[in-house]
């Protein structure tokens, strides 16, 4: 019995999707920092990173919508940000790192300003993104 509740138990896991993990290098270029001003679209609350949406005119006018990786919800919410403060339609700035992707309009977050002015730290610590401590 106890075998084939392990064969059944490694089974299950084998056909359970896995969730990788990447680190800040293996998508993102630090040489490349960022800083974008727009319309919030969409936040995506969920694990394991937060998202948010955001269109930004570009040199052209025409409108970009710009997703940007924020840390987990978990860590966010020790650090004082609320789903609350990201409504539909607000102006924010995000100042982070844009994706290794050529043309993508990817950007891993370090901070974002709401219109109020908190300027609220949104990374992932010990992820390798410049300026975050050893883990």
């Amino acid at each position: 019995m106890k075998t084939r509740n392990l064969i059944l138990t490694m089974g299950l896991l084998a056909a359970t999707p896995a969730f990788a993990h990447h680190s800040f290098a293996a998508e993102y270029d630090g040489n490349q920092p960022i800083k974008i001003r727009g319309r919030l679209t969409k936040l995506e609350w969920t694990n394991p990173h937060a998202w948010l949406h955001v269109d930004v005119k570009d040199a052209d006018g025409k409108v970009v919508n710009w997703s940007i990786e924020f840390g987990a919800p978990n860590a966010l919410l020790r650090r004082g940000l609320r789903r609350d403060d990201f409504p539909e339609g607000i102006e924010v700035v995000v100042d982070g790192y844009r994706s290794k992707k050529p043309g993508a309009a990817v950007i891993n977050a370090k901070s974002v300003t709401l219109p109020d002015g908190r300027n609220l730290f949104t990374g992932s610590s010990g992820t390798g993104a410049p300026g975050d401590p050893e883990q």
